[in-house]
C-alpha cells in the first residue's frame, strides 16, 4: 500500500512538472511566433494577455517540484521575456511601454470585472459564485500585481541597459538577460507575496510560496534565454514582420 502511494504522488509530481514545462514551452514559442508576425505589436500583445492571465491563474494552488506553490510564474515571466526582447532590439523607451500596458490592462481588467459582478444575475446563472471567487479576489491581487509590478519592471528595464553597457557583445545576451531578470523577479517576489497573502496565509506558508516561486521563476528565466538570442537574431537578420 504504501509503494502505491508514493507511486501515485510521484505521478502527480511528474505529471504537474511535465504540463508546466510544456507550458513554459508553448509560452515561449508563441511570444516568438508572435514577434516574427507582427513585430514589436506581437510582444505588446502578450503584455495584457500575461498580465491578465497570471493574476487569475495565480490563486491556484499547486504542487512542483516537491513544494507548495502558486500558478501564474510562466505567464508573468513571460512579461520579463517580452521587455528583455524589447530592450534588447528596441532600447530602454521602448522596454518601459511594458509598464505602462501592464498598469493599464491590471486596472480596466479589475474595474470592469467589479462592475460585472455587482450586475445581479438572474434565476438561470451559475457563474456568479465561481466569477466572485476568481475575480472578488482580484482588487487585493492588482494592488500586489500593480506594486511589484511597477518596482520590478522598472528595475528590469534600468538593469538590462546597465548590464548591457558592460557586456554589449551578443554572445553576452545571457548574462544582461539573467542578471536584470533574477534581481528583478526577487524583487517583485517579495512585494507581491507580501501585500497579496498577508493575512490570507500563514507567515510560514507565504516564505514557502516566495520560494518555490521565486525557484521556478529562476528556471523559467534561464529557459528563456535561448528565446532571447532568437528574437535579436530575427531582428538583425530581417525575419520580423513589423506592423
Amino acid at each position: 500500500m504504501l509503494f502505491i502511494l508514493q507511486e501515485e504522488k510521484m505521478h502527480i509530481l511528474f505529471y504537474n512538472e511535465t504540463l508546466w514545462l510544456l507550458s513554459m514551452l508553448i509560452n515561449f514559442l508563441l511570444i516568438l511566433l508572435a514577434y516574427r508576425l507582427w513585430g514589436k505589436t506581437g510582444l505588446f500583445i502578450f503584455i495584457p494577455i500575461s498580465t491578465i492571465l497570471a493574476n487569475v491563474q495565480v490563486i491556484k494552488q499547486v504542487d512542483l517540484f516537491g513544494f507548495h506553490g502558486t500558478m501564474g510564474d510562466i505567464l508573468y515571466c513571460g512579461i520579463f521575456l517580452v521587455s528583455d526582447i524589447l530592450s534588447e532590439n528596441y532600447g530602454k523607451k521602448m522596454a518601459r511601454n511594458t509598464i505602462y500596458i501592464g498598469f493599464f490592462s491590471l486596472i480596466s481588467t479589475t474595474v470592469i470585472m467589479l462592475l460585472s459582478l455587482k450586475i445581479h444575475p438572474n434565476s438561470y446563472d451559475t457563474s456568479q459564485s465561481s466569477l466572485e471567487f476568481i475575480f472578488g479576489f482580484l482588487p487585493r491581487i492588482t494592488v500586489a500585481s500593480l506594486t511589484a509590478f511597477l518596482i520590478s519592471q522598472t528595475y528590469d528595464v534600468w538593469a538590462y541597459q546597465f548590464w548591457r553597457e558592460k557586456f554589449p557583445e551578443f554572445k553576452h545576451i545571457w548574462i544582461r538577460n539573467n542578471f536584470s531578470t533574477l534581481a528583478s523577479q526577487f524583487i517583485d517576489g517579495i512585494i507581491f507575496t507580501v501585500i497579496a497573502f498577508y493575512g490570507v496565509f500563514e507567515v510560514s506558508y507565504m516564505i514557502k510560496i516566495f520560494i518555490t516561486s521565486y525557484i521556478l521563476k529562476t528556471i523559467v528565466s534561464i529557459f528563456d534565454t535561448p528565446f532571447v538570442y532568437a528574437a535579436a537574431l530575427l531582428k538583425t537578420k530581417n525575419k520580423v514582420k513589423e506592423i
